[in-house]
């Protein structure tokens, strides 16, 4: 869990403080200069882009006016997360965390079947009859069958093309026959007891996620929290976590400090910024780097070993795109929804309706595609416009109104496998047993000298905020204990004494 401000490490109380470097200014960055001055460090950030917050991004179609907003980066936040949790309340947001309403969640939105998009309360019958076609010989009772209908349609929603098939194959071998032993009449619910809990299935009965083999362990894991009753997400936007970390911060952040190599020395780490159509070298005590290696192994590196190299070349990144519409009215209320989201399928996956907290004159915001993997790659491959059209078209399928004259009053777009600044949107360690995502998130994490490493892709909990948070909490306290050899005290006191750049 974070450290709280009571406590003081070691090397805190024996006074041997640090000057720090954090390259970029996201989650983990933040939270590790914040914890870092905390305990008397001091600290400086480099960012290389001109905005703070990393893949967490908030954008207002309306900035200054109190018009609708959409999450282009981190969304929402399992409540079971609790060091996110700790630090939405220390910074003073608990007041504004609000349900996240999610996939399936409201049953009037709509949902792909093979028989057409079909409201999700009326969709059980086509979805058994499709799971039926694609099951083995072997018979399973109806309420087994139920189960893994509405289990193949998350990971048809949620799962990248060149993940479905294989993942679909090791559910319908291993999961079914961990969960026919079950009694799952207390989780079957509605009028014509056709729906099916899984979360509370899964949670009273974890031995069907410990019953995985290791490739789908992870994957149960994340599907069970995409489609969780238990999300959250901050009223006025995810981004205030960051704009109230950026004002506890008292060291200097500058944005548009564009680290381009970095050097690993016995004794201090020399970075190489991008300073116009040159570079400039920054020689620092200590550094923490914590953005992502999809981007890191674009730079030039020098001093690492064969391994570290290894793992930051081969981390893999998926890509995530999402496609925004800001409309003149939320006309999918009158449609009778009220929010979560629908899979609509074809190119643009998911789409989520955000509830309307602005000024209801200055429209609303819809999320209009929501894509990872293999399927983001194809959205953002496209060019902009017949991206955008792409999206529109597929949509209106679904909801004609968007044909309406004045309908779309504005349009927005993330590419997160191609924006410089991440080179994707997460680690992912889907199709990896346990052992094999614990040592990959080691190796991410191992120091190398005086340069320290934090993110997502350095925590157990990759594409989470909460990974972020982790690994800032693991790294402050390896850097807090940090002892330097002889040779590096007697460099970092003359450095000091002549008042040498941190």
């Amino acid at each position: 869990m974070p450290s709280q401000s009571s406590g003081q490490s070691r090397s805190s109380r024996a006074g041997t403080k640090k000057r720090i470097t954090i390259i970029g200014a996201g989650i983990s960055g933040l939270v590790a200069a914040y914890e870092l001055e905390r305990r008397g460090h001091t600290v400086e950030m480099l960012e290389g882009r001109l905005q703070l917050g990393g893949r967490v991004r908030t954008h207002r179609f309306l900035p200054d006016r109190p018009g609708p907003s959409v999450e282009l980066g981190a969304m929402r936040v399992p409540a079971t997360h609790h060091r996110t949790m700790h630090y939405v309340r220390e910074l003073g947001l608990a007041d504004r965390v609000r349900e996240f309403k999610t996939l399936f969640q409201d049953d009037t939105g709509y949902l792909e079947t093979h028989s057409g998009h079909q409201r999700i309360h009326d969709a059980s019958p086509a979805l058994v009859q499709e799971l039926r076609l694609r099951l083995p010989e072997r018979e399973y009772s109806d309420a087994t069958v139920l189960f893994a209908a509405w289990l193949s349609v998350r990971v048809n929603a949620i799962a990248p093309k060149s993940f479905r098939d294989s993942i679909q194959n090791g559910l319908d071998r291993e999961v079914l026959g961990l969960v026919e032993g079950i009694d799952l009449a207390p989780y079957v619910y509605g009028p014509g007891k056709d729906r099916i809990d899984l979360h509370s299935l899964f949670a009273d009965h974890p031995q069907i996620q410990a019953g995985c083999t290791g490739r789908l362990y992870r994957f149960v894991e994340d599907i069970v929290n995409e489609t969780s009753s238990s999300l959250v997400r901050l009223q006025g936007g995810m981004d205030q976590m960051v704009h109230e970390l950026r004002d506890r911060i008292q060291g200097p952040i500058g944005c548009g400090q564009e680290v381009v190599g970095i050097e690993l020395r016995d004794d201090d780490v020399v970075l190489r910024m991008r300073r116009g159509f040159g570079t400039v070298t920054k020689t620092c005590d200590y550094v923490l780097c914590t953005i992502p290696f999809s981007v890191l192994r674009t730079m030039d590196l020098v001093g690492f070993d064969d391994d570290k190299r290894a793992i930051v070349h081969d981390m893999s990144y998926w890509s995530a795109t999402k496609v925004a519409f800001h409309c003149r009215e939320p006309f999918w209320e009158a449609d009778g929804i009220t929010g979560g989201g629908s899979f609509t399928g074809g190119l643009i996956r998911q789409t989520y309706y955000p509830p309307t907290e602005s000024d209801p004159a200055l429209g609303a915001a819809l999320l209009a595609s929501y894509t990872i993997g293999d399927d983001a790659d194809v959205l953002g491959a496209l060019g902009r416009r017949a991206r955008l059209a792409t999206v529109l078209d597929e949509l209106a399928a679904v909801h004609p109104q968007l044909r309406q004259d004045g309908m779309i009053l504005g349009v927005v777009d993330q590419v997160w496998g191609s924006a410089p600044s991440s080179m994707g949107a997460a680690a992912v360690r889907w199709g990896k047993d346990i052992a094999t995502c614990e040592a990959e998130r080691a190796s991410a994490a191992r120091r190398q000298g005086r340069l320290f490493f934090a993110g997502e892709h350095c925590s157990t909990f990759p594409a989470w905020i909460e990974g972020a948070i982790e690994s800032a909490d693991n790294v402050v306290r390896e850097i807090d204990l940090y002892q330097p050899g002889a040779s590096e005290r007697a460099v970092a006191g003359r450095r000091s004494a002549s008042g040498a750049e941190a």
